[in-house]
């Protein structure tokens, strides 16, 4: 059977599940990285969870795809979920579709190949994953018009989520730095007062 309400079923329910996946692991990806050693959680468990979550959101979003594939009730052949902007069939959301297909790829095999490639490659490649989720945001809010009315609320909370983790990390950043510039003044002005030359009384 390769047309259907099971098919069907699936192919958005994958979508969804998907989608909160990956909103949940590029959220944990921010908290373990951008939190600091000795807190109530430590990062090595944030990083455990986020590279279980993560793979559990690979699995998802592949039987996302194969559904979308088997399903004959439109026309979307494998190529057009692998090449970006092939397909008829919506052709600017199901390309972003695509894309995100082709960042995950990317993300998950520089994840595999973490300990062969150089920590500045891993990690400009690893950035992708701010685009791949926002690829997939704007991929379901395109193809997923039929569900709108009752899962807007879940792509507005993915969206918050992100918004608030990456905002978390940002002001974080910002005040360690100021810290930082703070402590670098004070050991300066410490410097220039110890070695001060000392005046003679009269």
């Amino acid at each position: 059977m390769t047309e259907g309400p099971l098919l069907w079923y699936l192919n958005r329910s994958s979508g969804v599940v998907g989608l909160v996946l990956l909103t949940a692991a590029t959220v944990l990806g921010v908290l373990a990285t951008g939190g600091r050693p000795g807190t109530r959680i430590p990062r090595f468990v944030l990083q455990s969870v986020h590279r279980n979550v993560a793979l559990i959101a690979v699995v998802t979003v592949t039987a996302h795809v194969v559904a979308a594939v088997v399903d004959e009730f439109v026309d979307i052949r494998w190529w057009h979920a692998l090449v970006p902007f092939t397909g008829r069939y919506e052709r600017l959301w199901l390309g972003l579709g695509a894309t995100a297909v082709q960042l995950l790829l990317v993300v998950t095999v520089s994840s595999l190949l973490r300990h062969r490639l150089r920590r500045r490659t891993w990690y400009s490649l690893h950035q992708s994953v701010y685009l791949l989720w926002l690829t997939s945001v704007l991929h379901g809010v395109g193809m997923g018009t039929d569900l709108a009315d009752r899962w807007w609320p879940v792509t507005v909370g993915c969206v918050a989520a992100v918004t608030t983790a990456g905002t978390w990390r940002l002001a974080r950043a910002l005040l360690e730095s100021t810290a930082l510039d703070d402590r670098a003044a004070r050991s300066r002005a410490e410097d220039d007062a110890m070695t001060m030359p000392i005046r003679r009384l009269p």
